[in-house]
């Protein structure tokens, strides 16, 4: 998949995704969403807005009302590739959530992930 056709591509398609390796591993959807609201700074109402709406992820990750600024601490490797070395914004971005998910599906604590 190109970059474009991820940037282009409905963040609701991808959505379901991350809650069933989440849940495959005993984790929940209210887990996911706090990940994501802390990561973007959206409050659920505005994360279902989106889900809703299908916005693609260049638009969710544009309306993000307050990007954690923890979320530089995230650091490691999610498709071979280390988080902290993505040079294009929006694309680390989406490794940031990548990786936040993958935590969860590893078993990692909330408190871990959310670097508290």
């Amino acid at each position: 998949m190109t970059k474009h056709r991820i940037y282009t591509t409905s963040f609701a398609s991808v959505y379901p995704h991350y809650l069933a390796k989440a849940e495959k591993k005993g984790r929940s959807k209210a887990e996911v969403d706090e990940i994501i609201r802390w990561l973007t700074g959206f409050s659920q109402e505005e994360l279902d807005s989106h889900l809703a709406m299908k916005s693609d992820f260049e638009t969710f990750f544009a309306q993000a009302p307050k990007p954690n600024p923890a979320r530089t601490r995230i650091t490691g490797l999610i498709c071979g590739v280390r988080v902290e070395d993505v040079a294009e914004p929006l694309m680390r971005e989406i490794r940031y959530l990548d990786k936040l998910i993958d935590e969860l599906a590893k078993g990692k604590a909330m408190e871990k992930i959310l670097r508290g």
